[in-house]
């Protein structure tokens, strides 16, 4: 059987300039939880511009909404740091800096190795996780579907757009 890491992404609708007030405690904590996250365990690789973060990519019409996107060795080196890292403090204060989404905003799915999603895919996986719920395509913390050799195999990767940055 082929090799795959995890994928994740998740996105956050902000409450308000990146510059501004509202969003300073997040943006404090930004370049530290990324050092964090690239020193981790199982951590592959992640989204980001010259900046060294995404916070100003918007692939959404709704230019509040924020994108963090993200590969891992397994679900369990992800899962570890999102909830037992500096990360959770972030978790724990979210909803000072970001709305609330009525929509799926988190999805894992399977990639191989040396894969590195793009945006368009990140998109692409969200939008199905909520419109079908968890699947082989994409999924959940909560419902983490194994690898399927077959189902891989019959993904066009290469119909999606390679990864602009990072």
């Amino acid at each position: 059987m082929a090799e795959y890491r995890i994928a994740q992404v998740n996105i956050g609708r902000i409450k308000g300039a990146l510059e501004g007030e509202v969003m300073a405690g997040f943006v404090a904590r930004l370049d530290e939880i990324n050092a964090l996250a690239d020193r981790s365990p199982g951590f592959v690789w992640r989204l980001q511009t010259e900046e060294g973060n995404a916070t100003y990519l918007r692939p959404y019409y709704d230019n509040r909404i924020l994108v963090n996107m993200s590969v891992w060795e397994t679900p369990e080196a992800l899962k570890h740091f999102v909830y037992e890292t500096a990360h959770i403090e972030l978790l724990r204060h979210r909803h000072q800096w970001f709305e609330k989404f009525s929509n799926a905003y988190s999805a894992l799915w399977w990639v191989p190795k040396e894969h590195r999603p793009g945006v368009d895919e990140a998109k692409t996986r969200l939008a199905y996780l909520d419109a079908h719920g968890p699947t082989q395509f994409a999924f959940t913390f909560k419902t983490v579907v194994p690898a399927d050799e077959g189902f891989q195999r019959s993904i066009k990767w290469e119909s999606f757009q390679p990864c602009p940055v990072g």
